[in-house]
Parts: structure tokens; C-alpha cells; sequence
């Protein structure tokens, strides 16, 4: 039941898609179809002894082939585990970049990943770690940098402006290194 009477036109189809083959499962599902052949003499243990595989996959692959034939050869894409990430949380996340933290009623001017990550978690009740909201900024085609912290904004500025001038004053006043006054 495990072994095929190849036709001279399967072999030969089944040759051409080996060598034409970009993925090596499609390449090594050929082989085993191909090494399947009764005139061949090799049992499924010993195509998956030869091929690096289980004695399940050749099996699996037989089945394929005889159920649909040489595109049963091809792999199907695995569906996995669909993405936490969600059309409404990438907008939500678009929207809250694009809107400054103040006027949401935070404290600070500039959004970090760890405060973006926080607000969103509050907004959208998903959370992901700092890493994955970074990887979003650039998959959403943001950039980003360190914030730089500074005083502007929070400072008296015509104060800043007098002690900038006072302590250039002072240092043009002392040669050499500062004493110590006991």
C-alpha cells in the first residue's frame, strides 16, 4: 500500500519539479515519492533513514500524493497562532503617538515605549513588552530616539541666561584649577 508503480510521465514530473524546486521540503517530498517506487527496493525506514526525516513524514507524504497528487508535494503554510496585535490596537497605537502625552494628561512631553506601552495598555487592555511596542513604531513606520531631558520649558529662563553669564564671568576671573576655601 506504501509503494507506487511510477508511469515513466510521473517519474519524469516528479524529476522536473525536484530540480526546479526553491524549497527543500518540496525537494526531499519528491525524493520520497520518487524513492517510493517499487522498482526502487526501499522500505519507508529506510527513505527516512536516507533522507533525514521519520518514518510519519514519509508516510504523511505518501498520502498526500496519492490524495492530490504532485501538488500535494507542496507544503501547506502553517497558520500558527494567530497575532495578539490587532487592526484596532495598531490604530490606537498611531493615534497616541501622533498625539502629545500632555494632552492626554500625563506629565511628560515625550512619549517613551515603556510610557506609550502603559497608556495603551489602559486603553486597549493588551499589553506586550517595551521590545514588541518598539517593533510596532517601526513596522508603523515611526522612528524613534532616547528622549533627551531638559530643563527648557520648566526653567526660569532670564535666571538660566544671568547664571550662564556668572559662571562664564567666574571662570575667566580664575587662572588654572578652582582652590578650595577652607
Amino acid at each position: 500500500m506504501g509503494r507506487f508503480k511510477l508511469s515513466d510521465e510521473q517519474w519524469d514530473e516528479l524529476d522536473r519539479l525536484r530540480l526546479s524546486a526553491g524549497d527543500a521540503k518540496v525537494f526531499r517530498n519528491c525524493l520520497i515519492i520518487l524513492m517510493s517506487d517499487r522498482g526502487t527496493g526501499h522500505s519507508r525506514f529506510s527513505i527516512a533513514e536516507e533522507l533525514g526525516c521519520s518514518a510519519a513524514t514519509v508516510n504523511s507524504v505518501r498520502k498526500r500524493y496519492r490524495e492530490h497528487g504532485i501538488t500535494g508535494l507542496t507544503p501547506l503554510k502553517s497558520t500558527g497562532r494567530p497575532p495578539r496585535v490587532t487592526a484596532e490596537y495598531r490604530a490606537a497605537l498611531r493615534k497616541a503617538v501622533m498625539t502629545p502625552p500632555q494632552q492626554l494628561g500625563y506629565g511628560f512631553s515625550v512619549w517613551s515605549a515603556a510610557r506609550l506601552n502603559a497608556h495603551l495598555k489602559k486603553t486597549t487592555r493588551l499589553q506586550f513588552s517595551d521590545e514588541r511596542v518598539r517593533r510596532l513604531l517601526r513596522e508603523e513606520g515611526f522612528s524613534f530616539q532616547r528622549p533627551k531631558h531638559t530643563m527648557k520649558g520648566k526653567r526660569d529662563e532670564t535666571r538660566y541666561v544671568e547664571a550662564q553669564a556668572e559662571l562664564k564671568r567666574l571662570k575667566k576671573g580664575r587662572p588654572g584649577k578652582l582652590a578650595r576655601q577652607s
